[in-house]
């Protein structure tokens, strides 16, 4: 996605959210080491301007294991989760979902294997005393 402008990717982002007109957004957080995970961030934030005209009226951005974390040296930039998801009777079927994204599983100990990817959801889960749980970055919500 480096290789196509910014504003053709606001385009087609913002062609989509009119068409669906959705309240929430779910997208990569902005500091993510994936370049094209920092592009959808911005699309995405630029498309969903918080002008009343908009949809969407809350951004939340999820963490992308290897390429969240993997973004060491801007702090200024770390993820930081202010929501939390209670996922603990969900685990199993979170497990199972992510097994359909085969090329994008690793052995353990990388932090996309199914033994890591519990283990994130547990840490996250001892956050917030629950077993597991899905944390997430609230960019911003607008309530009326």
């Amino acid at each position: 996605m480096d290789s196509v402008d910014l504003l053709d990717i606001v385009h087609v982002s913002s062609g989509h959210i009119n068409r669906l007109r959705p309240e929430i957004i779910l997208t990569h957080h902005h500091g993510d080491l994936n370049i094209d995970h920092r592009i959808t961030f911005q699309a995405v934030i630029t498309a969903c301007r918080p002008l009343a005209s908009c949809s969407v009226k809350t951004i939340i951005c999820f963490e992308t294991p290897s390429a969240t974390e993997w973004s060491f040296p801007y702090y200024a930039n770390a993820f930081s989760p202010n929501l939390f998801v209670d996922i603990s009777v969900h685990i199993e079927d979170k497990l199972k979902a992510v097994g359909c994204y085969e090329t994008e599983l690793r052995e353990a100990p990388h932090p996309r294997s199914p033994e890591s990817l519990r283990a994130i959801a547990a840490r996250w889960g001892s956050v917030i005393e629950r077993p597991y749980a899905e944390a997430f970055e609230l960019i911003r919500t607008v309530l009326i």
